[in-house]
């Protein structure tokens, strides 16, 4: 059964030599299970610079899969200390990186949970950026 959820996302990005960009949304979103999968649904916002793009945290044991349609498609997944490497298209065109997670932690409850990880991208075997995410979660009715 979908639940209607509050998401909050806290998210920062820091390429080599580069201040460190953070970025913060608090937004509508949806919570499904299918199967052993959990599903967080939400509508990206000119915040995160994605407007016009649905992702979708796919949740399967200890790793998170992120999707995003609409303007930007990606699949990036999350998986603690693995890499992986994953498809990113952008209206200019899309390429591959990798994605090396650090820390990847993972709290469901049947009201909410935490969802966090902390990243590594590179292009071309190159480190492009440090990153992180941290999403948390509750259904409305526990405003």
């Amino acid at each position: 059964m979908k639940k209607n959820v509050i998401i909050s996302l806290k998210g920062s990005q820091q390429g080599e030599g580069n201040e460190k960009e953070e970025i913060e949304l608090v937004t509508e979103g949806s919570y499904y299970r299918e199967g052993t999968s959990h599903y967080i649904t939400y509508n990206e916002t000119e915040v995160t610079g994605l407007e016009g793009t649905t992702t979708t945290l796919k949740i399967e044991g200890n790793k998170v899969t992120m999707l995003r349609y609409g303007q930007n498609n990606t699949q990036l997944i999350f998986e603690k200390g693995q890499r992986h490497l994953c498809c990113y298209e952008t209206p200019f065109g899309a390429f591959t990186i990798g994605i090396k997670s650090d820390k990847v932690d993972i709290d469901l409850k049947e009201d909410g949970g935490v969802i966090s990880a902390q990243y590594q991208i590179d292009i071309n075997n190159n480190l492009s950026g440090l990153n992180n995410f941290h999403l948390q979660f509750r259904n409305c009715q526990n405003q």
